[in-house]
């Protein structure tokens, strides 16, 4: 459940400096909105995709370490 509260913090709080950036490039409020709205949903996943690759390397080097002679 942490994860999940913790990505979607994540999502508001990227959508909104998407939004402000777009908006202080663009001056387009509607431009802003659809940049705000599409790249964040995008990079939400990508972000969630990231975490678990490295929970797996890290899963992968503990294993490692594990079986390594002592």
């Amino acid at each position: 459940m942490r994860t999940a509260q913790k990505t979607a913090s994540y999502a508001v709080m990227h959508l909104l400096i998407a939004f402000t950036v777009a908006y202080a490039l663009t001056r387009d409020w509607r431009a802003a909105l659809a940049i705000g709205l599409v790249e964040p949903f995008f990079q939400t996943f990508a972000f969630a995709l990231h975490e678990r690759i490295w929970a797996k390397i890290n899963a992968r080097r503990d294993r490692q370490a594990d079986l390594a002679p002592a």
